[in-house]
Parts: C-alpha cells; sequence; structure tokens
C-alpha cells in the first residue's frame, strides 16, 4: 500500500501564496535605496552650487590673498610658515601644556636649517622645536631649544648678539624689513629690541614693548613663548636663533632657523587663515556645510561650520513630546522600531573627524580644483560611521587659480530621510500584509469550511454499503461551490433513484419469473405423464433439472429482501449464544458427514439480546461458505469465547486464500469468488449469486455486531470472525 502525501488544506496553501507578499517590503527596500541613490546625486549638485557660490564670492580680489605664497613654484615645510586658528588664548609661561593640545605637532629645526656654523654641527648643542598659531588679532610663537649651554646677555652692556638670542624678521603691512632681536640678562620676561635694517647690524634702536613673552630654562636648554601683534607683520616672516658657548669669547657657534633674517628676499612667508575670507564665509554659514578656502598650495586661510552638523538637509525643529503621540506611533516606536533598525542603521551623532583642525588639504577633487576644474569626491571617514562628501571649486585671480572653495557635508540627513521613509513604509506595508493575509485566511477558512460541509453531505448521504439513506440539499450560494453542491444534489438524487430501482429489481423479477416458471414446470409435468421413448425422457429430465435451478435462483434473490422486512419486525429475546452454537456445531456434523468439525466453546453461558433463527441463520450461511472452500481432511474449527465484553464467534478453514481485491467486497450483494475448480461436479453443481455473505451481514449488523472474513496469519487458509454484544442478566430476588 503506497503512503499517502501529506496533506496540505485550503487554508495553508492560501497562507504560503500570502507569504509572498514579504516580497513588496523588499521591494520596497531596493526602492528607498534608488531613492537614496537619486538623492546623494541631488546632495552632489547642491554642493557643488554651494562651492559655485562661495568661488563666485571670492573671484578676482587679488587683495583677500598672499599674492607672494600663492605664486611661489612651491612651499618649502618650515621655512614657509602656517598660522593654525586657535580658539582659546594662550598664557604666555613657558609651559607647553596648551600647545600639546593642540592637534599638530610643531617643526624640529636641526641639520637641514642650519644657517651658519663655525664648528662641525651638532644637533645637541642646538636645535629646537618650533610652532606659530594665531588666536584673534596676535601670533603665538613657541620655541623648546635644545642648548647644552646657556648663555645670558651681560648686564648693563648695549650688546644684545653677544649671547643666546632670537632674531625676528619680517616685512610689515607697508613692505617695510623690520628685525627684532630677542635677547635676555636672565629667565623671565623677554625683552625684544629693534636692529637697524641694514644687513648684519645688530644694534639694536629700540625697545619694543608690543612683542611680549617668556623665556624658561629647561634641563635640555629653554623655553621661548611669544606674542606678536598681526598688525606689524605682512605676508613674510622668518626666525632664527643664534647660539653662543662660551661665556668668555662670546662668539656665535651656531644660526638655526627658519630662513636668513638679514635679508628680506630670503624670508619665507608666513600663512595667516584671513578673517576677510572668513566674514565673506559667514553669508554661507546657513548653507548647512563646511566651507573650507585654501591657497593654491592647499593650506588653509578660512574655514566654517562643523562637520558633524553638516548633514546636507534643515532639521525639523519641532519636538514632538510622547504625550503628543497617538497610541498606534508610540507602538510603533516601542516595538516596531527595534525591529527595523535590525535591518537599518542610525546615523552616528559622533565620527572621527580627522580635518578638524587640518592646516592643509588634499584629495583628488582638490588637485582638479587647483586645475581649473569643479570636481566632487567620496570618502568615509577613520572609524567609518560616517559618509563625507566633498566638493571644490577654484577660485580665479586673472586667469590664474589662487585658491580653492572646498564644501563638506555628511549623507547622515539623507541616511535619516530613508530611515524615516522606510519606517513608514514597513509600517504600512506591515499593516496591509497583516490585513490581507488575515483576509485571505478568513477566505480560505470560509472555503474550507464549505468544502469540509461538502464532503461530510456527501459521506452522510451514502453510507458503507452504498445506499443513499440521507437527502443532499444543495446550496443557494452562487458561485462555483455552490454550483458543485447542487450537482452532488442532482447526482445523489439521481444515484437514489437509480438505487431504488436495483433495489428493488430482484423482487419484482422473482414475481415476475414465476408466473412463467410455474406454467413451464405444469407442461413439464403434463409431459411427464406420457408415454415416451428413451431419448425424450433424457430431454424431460433436463429441462426439470433446469426448472429446479432457476425456481432456486429466484428463491435466493427473494431471500434477502424478504430477510430485511423479516428483521424490521421481529422481536428480540436474550438467549443461551453458547447453546445455540454447541447446537448448530452438531447439526453441521450429521450434515456435512465428510469433514471434520473441532470446536472450543467456552463454558460459560453467553448471553444475547437478538433473534436466535436469525443468529443460526447467520452461523449457517458463514458455516457453508467455509464447508465450501475447505479440503475435506483439513478440520473446520469453531471456536467462542468472550473477548472486551463481546462474543466473538471464530470459523476456521484451510483452503483457498482471499485476494487483495476481494476482501473488502465479499459482503456485498451479487459478489461471489467461487470458481468451477471448487464445484463437486456439473450435476451436483448449485447456483451461487454471492447473497449468503450479505445475508450474514445485514443479520449482524441488526443485532449491533459485525462479521470479517480475511486470511489467517499463516496464510493456509480463511478466519471468519463474528462479533455480538452481550447483555448482562439481572438476577431475580429469592
Amino acid at each position: 500500500m503506497s503512503l499517502l502525501k501529506p496533506r496540505l488544506g485550503l487554508r495553508i496553501k492560501l497562507v504560503f501564496l500570502s507569504s509572498f507578499l514579504f516580497a513588496i517590503p523588499w521591494l520596497g527596500y531596493k526602492y528607498v535605496w534608488e531613492m537614496e541613490k537619486y538623492l546623494r546625486k541631488g546632495q552632489e549638485q547642491t554642493l557643488v552650487g554651494t562651492v559655485s557660490a562661495a568661488a563666485t564670492a571670492l573671484h578676482e580680489r587679488p587683495n583677500l590673498f598672499n599674492a607672494q605664497a600663492s605664486f611661489l613654484s612651491d612651499v618649502r615645510q618650515g621655512r614657509d610658515l602656517y598660522a593654525i586658528d586657535v580658539s582659546e588664548p594662550i598664557q604666555l609661561d613657558g609651559n607647553f601644556e596648551e600647545w600639546l593640545s593642540f592637534q599638530y605637532e610643531p617643526h624640529f629645526y636641526s641639520d637641514d636649517y642650519v644657517l651658519e656654523n663655525k664648528d662641525s654641527y651638532d644637533s645637541k648643542s642646538l636645535s629646537f622645536n618650533h610652532m606659530v598659531v594665531k588666536y584673534e588679532d596676535y601670533l603665538y610663537v613657541m620655541f623648546e631649544v635644545i642648548d647644552d649651554y646657556i648663555v645670558y646677555k651681560k648686564v648693563n652692556t648695549f650688546n644684545v648678539h653677544r649671547n643666546d638670542n632670537i632674531q625676528v624678521a619680517f616685512l610689515d603691512k607697508e613692505d617695510q624689513f623690520q628685525r627684532y632681536i630677542i635677547s635676555n640678562e636672565n629667565p623671565g620676561w623677554i625683552n625684544a629690541y629693534l636692529t637697524k635694517s641694514e644687513e648684519g647690524s645688530v644694534y639694536p634702536i629700540q625697545h619694543e614693548s608690543k612683542i611680549q613673552g617668556n623665556w624658561v630654562e629647561t634641563p635640555k636648554g629653554y623655553n621661548v613663548e611669544l606674542r606678536i601683534p598681526l598688525e606689524m607683520i605682512g605676508n613674510k616672516l622668518g626666525f632664527a636663533i643664534y647660539d653662543v658657548d662660551s661665556s668668555l669669547t662670546r662668539k656665535t657657534n651656531y644660526i638655526v632657523g627658519t630662513s636668513n633674517t638679514q635679508h628680506s628676499d630670503q624670508l619665507g612667508t608666513v600663512l595667516v587663515p584671513s578673517p576677510e575670507i572668513e566674514q565673506i564665509l559667514k553669508g554661507l554659514a546657513r548653507s548647512n556645510s563646511r566651507i573650507w578656502v585654501i591657497d593654491s598650495h592647499r593650506r588653509v586661510l578660512a574655514r566654517i561650520g562643523d562637520i558633524r552638523s553638516a548633514t546636507g538637509v534643515v532639521h525639523d525643529k519641532v519636538n514632538y513630546k510622547r504625550a503628543s503621540l497617538s497610541w498606534l506611533q508610540r507602538l510603533e516606536k516601542k516595538y516596531l522600531h527595534p525591529i527595523y533598525y535590525q535591518l537599518l542603521t542610525r546615523p552616528p551623532q559622533d565620527f572621527i573627524d580627522e580635518l578638524e583642525e587640518a592646516t592643509e588639504l588634499a584629495g583628488s577633487q582638490i588637485d582638479d580644483a587647483i586645475l581649473g576644474e569643479v570636481k566632487s569626491s567620496w570618502y568615509l571617514t577613520p572609524d567609518k560611521k560616517a559618509v563625507v562628501l566633498s566638493a571644490a571649486h577654484p577660485i580665479w585671480v586673472d586667469e590664474k587659480v589662487l585658491g580653492v572653495v572646498v564644501a563638506e557635508e555628511t549623507t547622515n540627513g539623507i541616511r535619516t530621510i530613508r530611515n524615516k521613509a522606510l519606517e513608514r513604509l514597513f509600517s504600512v506595508i506591515l499593516a496591509v500584509m497583516l490585513l490581507s493575509t488575515l483576509a485571505l485566511f478568513l477566505f480560505a477558512s470560509r472555503i474550507s469550511y464549505r468544502i469540509r460541509k461538502l464532503r461530510s453531505q456527501a459521506e452522510h448521504a451514502i453510507d458503507e454499503h452504498g445506499r443513499i439513506h440521507t437527502a443532499f440539499k444543495g446550496s443557494g450560494v452562487n458561485d462555483e461551490i455552490g454550483d458543485l453542491s447542487r450537482s452532488f444534489s442532482n447526482i445523489v438524487s439521481r444515484l437514489g433513484q437509480y438505487n431504488s430501482y436495483l433495489e428493488n429489481m430482484t423482487s419484482r423479477l422473482s414475481h415476475e419469473f414465476r408466473t412463467p416458471v410455474t406454467v413451464v414446470r405444469s407442461s413439464l409435468d403434463n409431459l411427464a405423464m406420457l408415454e415416451q421413448d428413451e431419448e425424450a425422457k433424457v430431454y424431460m429430465q433436463r429441462a426439470q433439472e433446469g426448472i429446479k435451478r432457476l425456481n432456486t435462483i429466484l428463491t435466493n434473490m427473494s431471500e434477502a429482501t424478504r430477510l430485511e422486512h423479516s428483521l424490521q419486525s421481529s422481536e428480540k429475546e436474550v438467549f443461551n449464544l453458547t447453546k445455540l452454537v454447541q447446537g448448530c456445531t452438531e447439526g453441521y456434523r450429521a450434515a456435512y458427514n465428510e469433514y471434520i468439525f473441532e470446536t472450543d466453546i467456552c463454558k460459560t453461558d453467553l448471553q444475547v439480546d437478538g433473534v436466535p433463527e436469525n443468529i443460526a441463520q447467520l452461523i449457517d450461511k458463514v458455516v457453508a461458505n467455509a464447508v465450501e472452500f475447505s479440503h475435506n481432511k483439513d478440520p473446520i474449527k469453531i471456536m467462542l469465547s468472550k473477548e472486551m465484553g463481546q462474543a466473538r464467534l471464530t470459523i476456521i478453514n484451510k483452503g483457498p486464500l482471499l485476494s487483495e481485491e476481494m476482501q473488502g467486497r465479499l459482503f456485498e450483494s451479487m459478489v461471489s469468488v467461487r470458481e468451477q475448480a471448487h464445484k463437486k461436479s456439473s450435476e451436483k453443481s448449485e447456483t451461487h449469486l454471492g447473497i449468503g455473505l450479505y445475508i450474514a451481514r445485514l443479520i449482524a449488523e441488526f443485532h449491533q455486531g459485525h462479521i470479517t472474513i480475511e486470511n489467517n496469519n499463516d496464510q493456509t487458509g480463511v478466519v471468519a470472525t463474528i462479533w455480538l454484544p452481550i447483555t448482562a442478566i439481572k438476577k431475580q430476588d429469592s
């Protein structure tokens, strides 16, 4: 027997089909991602427009740029100075802790920056770290000097150069060369002296009080902090440290510096962030971008904005209180958003900004902008938390690029918009999917219920023996299932009429055939009374045997019908089944003396409520069937026992086995498995219509019992089992 496939109901199938609705969120997700790409394109175009507007405000304004620095073919590190812009003032105490808080390291000056030396140079004798910063209207300078022997200025002497000293030279706002010597008699507040502008002049003209600072000794040498007003300095600046190692000879051994302070044309440049450019950029401060202006050597001239707030979109300033949210919004925020953000990523509130205090900018877009092209590019922050869009636009002065405007924004604004869109999209899709799935489930349940009801009606309309005993009522719903129900009702009605015709056909045929059979029999009887020759007698005998067999057939055909009517009118009584079986067995031994009967009947009296004559008829039919299909030498076993509160009568015979297709059909009317091989002879053979076991089933069911016939376990014969309910007898009081 083949295994049945797993059953999948309509509801499961429709729920499975509804699972394809989950493709909708995926499509929505992909759609929003595509929209994000277009938003990034739009952000890129907007940012290019921002740098274009800023560059337009700076075109053809050479006074905003340092001409010498901008037109230099190259900028030498350490010689050309850059003053970073700081947000807090520096205390002039010779302590460099404030300087260490800056992101940038001082530049170290040693071998490559020796301007003059008497002996072979030794960095341990003189070298220094140097940095320049700008705060408001002042330029702050630090020197961390390594000097193995410090020689101070003599007290009450006019010479300011025959000791360790620092020379500061620059061009002022009127391009006039100015040189100052910082020379101290001891550590403490510095003394700055203005010297003559002639080359090699070291004699002081006057003391300069505007240049202030502090000289502090250290284990390695000394530290010097200076503050110079920006109004004194032009666009060229240089520093040089003179080292004197002998307090006797007081001759200069080494000179190490940023540039030669004796000649104006040998001074390095100094770039100070331009307040004028910053003032122009303030008009673009509301663009929600960080904007830089750099010169042609990529040095920062001005900067406004913070990259962490440069999201590229205008934030909604309205703060919604929790109480103002609806219950649905609160539910969405509390339960759905944590699920959504397993897939989505929130824009980081903080990330590493490596350009926060940059003095120079680099990048492919800046390289292209210096060459005169407008370019943009994307890059990740070092911690890979944010994506930054950078756009660069050249600043033209007399057909030359003197600077570049760089604007930067993160994609956090777009990511926030994307997340909000996905939140709304997922919530709507989830609601639609839940409602759709529920509707499909209810629809499938309704269809499944109607189909199950239709199946139940069809099963109850026809009993297990194929009889129609219940009317099939068609549905009044005007759809396909309703049409099927009405078709079933019509089919069952027609089958009922046909079954009724078949059930009554045997009695009608029996009634109609008896009159001609009687006429033929009487005619044969009259012919038999006449004198006949031997040949005629043979034919007469054959005709009489045929009439006899035909009469037997008519009797068998009407037997089942008569039995059904008699059972309906029979009155049941309680009788001893044990004694009935014993009596029937003795009768079988006498009737079938050629066969051996073995019995195993329980000694307990089994009381059954029923009709004894019909039970005996039931046993007769089964035993007759066993006798016909058994061999003479093999005994027929009749056993009666009590099992599970019922009487079990078992009849076993050895002989031909039942085929698989016939085991479930033996108790149907007009079904027989007899073959010619089992008949004794053609003369003694009987006509069998397959009604015997059908009658046995009717009797068993009338007594609330049942009967089965199957092959025995050792496959040597057939076992017939009759189950009948036992009735308990109440004892009467004496």
